[in-house]
């Protein structure tokens, strides 16, 4: 049961950048059809990314001899400290909502996925279930993210990755004091 818990806790931290960029996209008034089809694509990314994080992570394991519960560790913390550099450097962004701009758009939003998949062999054994509930997480909060994007005010996006930061720091650590 903890394992499912944080397996879901990983896929929520790993959601919340999307889902404060599609806060922010949702304000573009994205017909229904667009809003699916970004929300589709950014899941099969999560699902994807973390299956090739497992593969190069498990070779990386492998040719450096590393603890997965470490090398998880730093990993989660890594991508907080993304996170948090993205919440304090604001760059402008565009997306083109063609597919393959949104194509881009998923990729780019599912690098800390790929990351994760890294280590993600130290959370669990059931790998496929861990990599459903990324791409379910993530595909629900950029849906939910561009439907609340067109009445939400812009700070909200700031508070959900800073609290997504905050949840990948804490695993992180915990992963690193096993």
């Amino acid at each position: 049961m903890i394992e499912l818990v944080t397996i879901f806790t990983i896929a929520v931290a790993l959601s919340m950048d999307t889902f404060s960029l599609s806060l922010g996209l949702g304000t573009c008034n994205l017909s229904n059809k667009k809003s699916l089809a970004l929300s589709s694509i950014v899941g099969i990314m999560h699902f994807i990314m973390p299956c090739l994080g497992i593969i190069i992570g498990q070779n990386l394991q492998n040719f450096f001899k590393i603890n997965s519960n470490f090398l998880l560790g730093i990993i989660l913390i890594f991508i907080a400290g993304q996170m948090l550099y993205e919440i304090f450097v604001k760059e402008e962004e565009t997306i083109d909502f063609s597919l393959t701009g949104m194509l881009f758009f998923a990729i780019g939003v599912s690098i800390d996925a790929f990351s994760t998949g890294l280590g993600l062999t130290a959370i669990t054994n059931n790998l496929l279930l861990a990599m459903l509930i990324f791409s379910l997480t993530s595909f629900l909060f950029t849906l939910l993210g561009l439907f609340i994007g067109k009445y939400a005010n812009k700070i909200l996006g700031v508070y959900a990755s800073f609290f997504g930061a905050l949840l990948l720091i804490v695993i992180g650590i915990s992963h690193l004091l096993k």
